[in-house]
């Protein structure tokens, strides 16, 4: 049997953590991740060309065989991104209906990216970008950034104008039939945001 290069040994090794990672992040691997291993980017390529993996943003690769998780790949390729309103909402089953590919995203006022116009876009002072911030599991199993469902009903009332009223209506609805509901949370978060009036008058409505 032909004995290995130690060349050969080498890029065996470094296609096999590629691998090894993809497994681990559910199929993605960015180029930040493998040059962060020590690890040349040319095995990227060297991947592409035999197919096992596909390129599918500025950095970000997937196995092949996967299929691309959108809000995923979104939230991997714009990290400021937090997802928000009615997408949010989806994630955690209070949604009427699954977005399409225009996603509810919130970021702060300092910050702006080409990618955000196609998208709806909130944007919000630092006091109050990270309130209500955690992370959820897509539909495909990926975690990404959002925000629990106290902030996001706080969202949907305060952005109402930009909203489907009867959506709203519903999320509310189903949050309030939810056993897992904060209303301290809620309206310490309405609160923090200036709403608290607006919050507590709509929840009153929906009671009636």
């Amino acid at each position: 049997m032909k004995q290995m290069s130690l060349k050969e040994f080498k890029n065996v090794n470094n296609m096999e953590m590629i691998k090894e990672l993809m497994k681990f992040n559910n199929g993605y691997v960015t180029s930040k991740q493998i040059t962060d291993l020590g690890i040349h980017r040319m095995y990227l390529k060297m991947l592409k060309e035999k197919n096992i993996i596909e390129k599918i943003a500025p950095g970000i690769y997937i196995d092949s065989s996967k299929i691309e998780d959108n809000y995923y790949v979104l939230n991997v390729e714009i990290s400021k991104i937090i997802y928000s309103h009615m997408t949010a909402l989806y994630f955690h089953g209070l949604s009427i209906k699954a977005p399409d590919n225009i996603f509810d995203i919130t970021v702060n006022y300092s910050y702006n990216n080409p990618k955000l116009k196609n998208h709806n876009v909130f944007y919000v002072n630092n006091d109050i970008y990270n309130l209500g911030l955690t992370e959820v599991k897509t539909p495909m199993g990926n975690i990404v950034k959002a925000y629990d469902m106290e902030r996001c009903i706080c969202d949907i009332i305060r952005s109402i104008n930009r909203m489907d009223l009867e959506h709203v209506k519903y999320s509310v609805k189903k949050y309030l039939q939810r056993k897992d509901k904060n209303i301290t949370k809620l309206t310490q978060y309405a609160e923090k945001m200036g709403i608290k009036d607006k919050v507590i008058n709509f929840i009153s409505m929906i009671y009636e």
